[in-house]
């Protein structure tokens, strides 16, 4: 899984990063062989005035199914990461469960049409 991370109107640190893959690896592992690329967009958009304006936006790639995009927003860009990454994890799981399921039942719907 491939990972391509930005961030806007800061600087991207080394534990930021470090953090990101970890969330990301457990939140994604169940369908990690079929995500292509993953892109982290890290943004503040208030800069140093605080606030609830630390945006972090995830994308998922995939072949034959639509990407799966997610963001969050929140005071901590920590935290924002976590949610974030946790709703991109449910979404990836419930996105290949409906096209399995899909694809089974055309399956099906082809063998019983041949017999």
């Amino acid at each position: 899984m491939k990972i391509d991370m930005q961030a806007r109107h800061f600087s991207l640190s080394k534990a930021l990063r470090n953090h990101i893959k970890r969330r990301l690896g457990f939140a994604l592992s169940a369908g990690n062989e079929q995500i292509q690329r993953v892109l982290v967009r890290l943004s503040d958009t208030n800069g140093p005035r605080g606030g609830a304006d630390k945006c972090c936006k995830i994308q998922l790639v995939l072949p034959r199914i639509p990407d799966i995009v997610v963001e969050d927003t929140e005071a901590n860009l920590y935290v924002a990461i976590d949610r974030a990454a946790n709703r991109a994890g449910r979404t990836l799981r419930r996105r290949l469960t409906r096209h399995r399921d899909q694809h089974r039942a055309l399956q099906y719907h082809r063998f019983a049409e041949m017999n």
